[in-house]
């Protein structure tokens, strides 16, 4: 009786087996095609703001100028927050310049605000963002150029 028992188990155990990849449904909403999920989970729209002033008030907003480099033709993405699936806001083309201004902790993205070209009165300085002077605390940018996120890879640091 014990080994019919143990027979029977044995049988249960080797019925139909199924791949659980099969089971899953199609896309990591339940029911939704495959086409209208995005890849990840992060939505768009996140965004962080770039932070200056993070030296305190006695020194630039923004400690440092960057020139991308090594960007190819598409240029560098420049993204709403410091993850690679955040919405891109803009491009650099290789040899722009932006001030760096923060950081994200695993040192993998910059905060930047990009310098505008320069006016052709003056080839030499660009202009005006706000972060060459001093800020009284730390704050979000809030200035006249844009601003956002880029690789830490594709950015030399060229003064600060």
């Amino acid at each position: 009786m014990r080994a019919l028992l143990v027979l029977t188990l044995m049988l249960a155990a080797c019925s139909k087996s199924s791949d659980v990849l099969e089971d899953l449904p199609n896309s990591s909403l339940a029911g939704a095609p495959r086409d209208d999920v995005p890849e990840t989970r992060l939505e768009s729209s996140l965004t962080r703001p770039v932070t200056i002033g993070e030296d305190g008030p006695r020194l630039d907003a923004c400690a440092a100028m960057g020139q991308a480099m090594r960007v190819g033709a598409k240029g560098l993405a420049v993204r709403a927050a410091p993850f690679a699936d955040a919405k891109e806001t803009a491009r650099m083309a290789e040899g722009s310049r932006a001030w760096v201004c923060t950081r994200s902790l695993d040192q993998k993205w910059l905060g930047i605000v990009i310098a505008p070209d320069p006016s052709p009165d003056n080839a030499a300085q660009p202009a005006d963002c706000g972060v060459s002077d001093p800020v009284d605390r730390k704050q979000p940018y809030e200035g006249p150029c844009l601003s956002g996120w880029v690789s830490s890879a594709s950015i030399r640091l060229i003064a600060g």
